[in-house]
């Protein structure tokens, strides 16, 4: 069973760090390291253990461990009478992911409701024929689906923020 959850949890640290490099635009070992980061939870895993299980050199897990600590990705904690330090997700970077998903979303509604606007004043004064009108309903509903996934983000954040939500 210990075997079968191990490979799970590798397998997801993989297919997230490829996810993470692109979105993230990270060094491939950068995203396995923060992946690896992610599922191993509020409990922080150490540099040593991210050499073992990520099968990297000491020296590749400490540039790219620096550089995630750079981009305020990772941050560490250590623990009375411990010397190691434990590396966890800095919740700074989920509330900046977010944000930037919002202003991207209000950026898409804005251009879909001036497209929506353009076709209604086309509609209005250009187009005569009904069958050649424009069906609006599509933008509307997209804007609906914005402004939707824009207040369950934002209440997210919000749950993120206040620690009502401990990552």
């Amino acid at each position: 069973m210990e075997n079968q959850v191990c490979k799970k949890r590798m397998d997801l640290v993989e297919k997230l760090g490829v996810h993470l490099e692109g979105r993230e635009q990270l060094a491939p070992v950068a995203a396995r390291i923060l992946s690896y980061i992610i599922l191993t939870g509020k409990k922080g895993t150490t540099f040593e253990d991210m050499v073992i299980t990520l099968c990297a050199s000491k020296s590749t897990v400490s540039t790219h461990l620096n550089h995630l600590q750079d981009l305020n990705k990772i941050k560490y904690f250590t623990k009375t009478g411990d010397r190691k330090k434990y590396f966890v997700i800095n919740k700074d970077t989920i509330i900046q992911h977010i944000d930037k998903m919002v202003k991207h979303w209000r950026e898409e509604r804005e251009i879909h409701e001036e497209i929506k606007e353009y076709k209604k004043l086309q509609n209005i004064n250009k187009i005569e024929n009904e069958d050649e009108k424009f069906d609006l309903s599509f933008h509307d509903d997209y804007i609906n689906f914005i402004e939707e996934a824009s207040a369950s983000i934002q209440a997210l954040r919000k749950k993120i923020t206040e620690n009502k939500i401990n990552i």
